[in-house]
């Protein structure tokens, strides 16, 4: 990702790791002036109501019309997620799901979200299925207009659980992310994958593998990797095990014909891979 478009104001669903406040600050206005812009409800989700970025956004004239008409809204965390900070997956999506119903019944367009989320993922177990969460969430974007920004405090997760939570989101301001598994939309297969894979994050592509919790369709997994630009022979031997465990074939789509000699050569049945144009 470019600097331009770490600082366009981003649509769908984007991961923002950040050291300074002001940056988390920028973020929200940001999205709020795309969300208002777009006819959409806008929340701020903070652990703290009254942070520098609420304040911030509390003293800009648009926020303060908006709340007035219920356009926006700084809400409390735990109103959103659970209050223990343990989230269960599935209840989540419902609940935002719930949200953007009922802002398209109050005559907005959708629903838009910036989160700051790093009480949510401190301990290993919270960022387990916190991250498995992302992906639900992410699949559920797909298909309705519900928007978010999932914010996290890098300097007190540390890069590598922000690495893999930024790895479950198709776009992110993470500068050393080498890839992304992310959903697809329901035409293209059942996710999607970008960047490389290589011998410094296969351990991690597995791991992102196990928490998307990909099910299979008529025996096939498919991903869509028409952005995926590298792929060594470890992560594909991760896909034809996680696909064999499911009782399917991995089915990859891409256009680079390299991938589909290396799993010749390596002998890999569980795997077939369509070369698109």
């Amino acid at each position: 990702m470019t600097s331009s478009e770490r600082r366009a104001a981003p649509g769908g669903h984007i991961c923002w790791s950040y050291d300074d406040p002001e940056s988390l600050a920028d973020l929200a206005e940001r999205h709020l002036a795309a969300s208002l812009a777009a006819g959409e409800r806008f929340w701020y989700v903070t652990p703290r109501p009254s942070d520098l970025v609420a304040e911030r956004l509390r003293a800009l004239p648009s926020f303060t019309d908006a709340v007035r008409r219920n356009a926006a809204a700084v809400v409390p965390l735990v109103s959103t997620y659970s209050p223990d900070h343990v989230v269960d997956p599935a209840t989540q999506v419902a609940a935002y799901a719930a949200a953007t119903d009922a802002a398209l019944a109050a005559g907005h367009s959708g629903l838009r979200v910036v989160a700051e989320a790093t009480e949510l993922v401190r301990t290993p177990a919270q960022l387990d299925v916190f991250t498995r969460y992302e992906h639900l969430i992410d699949r559920y974007m797909r298909t309705r207009p519900f928007k978010a920004a999932c914010a996290y405090h890098r300097l007190k997760l540390g890069d590598r659980a922000v690495s893999e939570l930024a790895c479950m989101h198709p776009r992110s301001n993470v500068e050393d992310l080498l890839f992304r598994l992310y959903a697809a939309p329901p035409a293209d297969g059942h996710a999607a994958l970008a960047g490389e894979l290589d011998m410094s994050n296969h351990e991690l592509f597995r791991t992102a593998l196990d928490r998307a919790d990909l099910r299979p369709t008529d025996g096939e997994l498919v991903l869509s990797a028409a952005d995926l630009r590298f792929v060594d022979h470890r992560a594909l031997t991760h896909l034809a095990e996680y696909a064999h465990r499911r009782g399917a074939t991995a089915v990859l789509r891409t256009p680079r014909s390299a991938a589909a000699r290396l799993v010749d050569l390596l002998n890999l049945p569980g795997i077939r891979v369509e070369v698109t144009p």
